[in-house]
């Protein structure tokens, strides 16, 4: 078995172990991500959802998926280790996609539930073990995860159109009887979760030491037997979690009590776990809390692309680009942006690197804020293309997904990158929950803007629908560009938090 230092002591751009997280990773977006570009127009057009309602719904549930990785990411760093927390959560999602596609209608809250749960294990912990194939002050650090960042959105491309293509019946109409569309799109997110697990399973020989489970070592150097009752009471209460998390996210109003209360419970657990550490580990993890707050907003603008954008896309879109689907588009344009991007901004890294002249991360995400921005600037302009029925370009629409695509590709994996440098050894998964916690409160907010937007257009013209809308992804661009600003006017300040952390 290769050593830790074995494994970090890698030659060339990316350790070989990489490939194989990548690909693990890559399937779980197909699932995940088809599974969320289904969510809204699934509610509306089978469920016979409203709008608004169907936005609360969305972000309820997505913000349980990201609240839940806290949950998972502490399991993982106390009991159950990273590999065996990441292929209980795909079993999960296994079983969440199979009862989806068994009766979606029925059963939608049940698969739904699961799915939530096994995100929870399994996203925060492949995203650890990318950050421990490098060292602590390794500069390919984020070159790795902008590459790691490629293999997350080429799964997202795959599923985000495909599974809402095949849903609506945009594609293989004539293969799949009109009755059985809805529980083809759900049975092959479950399908590519098994290839996934499958590839995990058979490539985690090369990772050493990496994501094993905690051992305990006693005062004359001997380790302490694993007492396998704690893993198993982990199982037993995951699937406790699942009835409760099918009631919380079946009912709004209690994601509203949870989200108002974890948050303050997490945060005093942190500062609890910030008082074992010394003065300049503290300092790194203020620093980290900065970066979690204004990724919260980030996300709350961003992920309007679940549920308005979702509702827009189908409303409000035409199809003059190549004659695709908006929908489908909508879910995976980004994905197919960030493909070619995202490599070309890990090696843009290293050759600023190199020159001396790369932003710091502040800056970084500053950058990306300004870019979001600029992106919902341009969706605010589809307006000035649009017919009297209300119907304007995808080719716009397309344009401002890339401009989004730009600020993503400057905070997102960055922000991973940032999480697992700021974080001490035994904080390192409870850190990158609390990033993911932070998207769940971003998209908790996201649920709350888009049933707003809503609201505005009850009862109106499509037209009406539109400029409610654009009107909407305006006063969220002009958010976006003074969060940019004040980011970059504080960056020296964190920067002195961040210590010798690039």
């Amino acid at each position: 078995m290769n050593t830790l230092e074995q494994i970090q002591n890698f030659e060339g751009k990316y350790p070989k172990q990489i490939w194989s997280l990548f690909f693990s990773e890559m399937w779980e977006r197909f699932c995940f991500y088809g599974m969320r570009g289904m969510l809204v127009f699934f509610m509306i057009d089978q469920l016979k959802f409203e709008e608004t309602t169907a936005n609360l719904q969305y972000g309820a549930t997505q913000a349980f998926v990201y609240a839940f990785t806290f949950v998972g990411g502490l399991f993982a760093d106390k009991i159950l280790g990273f590999r065996k927390s990441l292929f209980w959560g795909g079993l999960l999602m296994i079983v969440g996609s199979l009862i989806l596609a068994t009766d979606p209608k029925q059963f939608f809250f049940l698969g739904i539930a699961f799915t939530v749960v096994g995100t929870g294990f399994f996203k925060p912990n492949i995203s650890t073990m990318v950050g421990k194939l490098y060292r602590n002050d390794d500069s390919r650090r984020d070159a790795g995860f902008s590459l790691f960042y490629a293999g997350i959105n080429l799964g997202a491309l795959l599923g985000g159109y495909l599974c809402i293509a095949i849903g609506k019946g945009e594609m293989l109409s004539t293969v799949i009887p009109e009755g059985a569309r809805w529980n083809v799109a759900f049975g092959l997110a479950a399908v590519v979760m098994v290839i996934s697990l499958i590839n995990f399973v058979l490539t985690q020989k090369s990772l050493g030491p990496i994501g094993l489970q905690p051992q305990q070592i006693l005062s004359d150097g001997s380790v302490k037997p694993f007492e396998m009752w704690k893993e198993y009471g982990v199982y037993v209460l995951t699937l406790v979690f699942v009835p409760i998390i099918m009631l919380m996210v079946a009912v709004p109003e209690y994601t509203d009590y949870f989200m108002y209360t974890i948050g303050p419970v997490v945060l005093i657990y942190l500062f609890f776990e910030m008082s074992k550490v010394t003065s300049a580990e503290r300092k790194k993890l203020y620093a980290a809390l900065v970066f979690i707050i204004f990724s919260i907003l980030f996300w709350g603008i961003y992920e309007q692309a679940g549920g308005s954008l979702s509702i827009f896309a189908a409303k409000n879109l035409n199809k003059d680009l190549l004659g695709l689907d908006p929908n489908g588009v909508n879910n995976s344009a980004g994905a197919f942006f960030i493909i070619f991007l995202a490599p070309l901004f890990g090696l843009l890294w290293i050759w600023l690197s190199k020159k001396r002249i790369e932003p710091n991360t502040v800056v970084k995400f500053g950058l990306g804020f300004i870019f979001l921005g600029l992106g919902y600037y341009v969706l605010f302009a589809t307006r000035l293309f649009a017919d009297l029925q209300g119907v304007t370009s995808l080719n716009i629409f397309t344009i401002a997904l890339l401009v989004i695509t730009f600020g993503e590709l400057c905070l997102s994996p960055i922000g991973l990158s940032i999480m697992t440098k700021l974080s001490t050894d035994k904080l390192q998964g409870m850190m990158m929950g609390l990033w993911f916690l932070a998207s769940a409160y971003g998209q908790y907010v996201a649920g709350i803007i888009g049933a707003n937007m809503a609201t505005a257009k009850e009862g109106s013209t499509n037209y009406d629908a539109l400029i409610a809308y654009t009107e909407g992804y305006k006063q969220l661009g002009i958010y976006a560009l003074i969060a940019g600003v004040l980011l970059i006017i504080i960056a020296p300040q964190v920067r002195k938090l961040m210590q010798e952390v690039k």
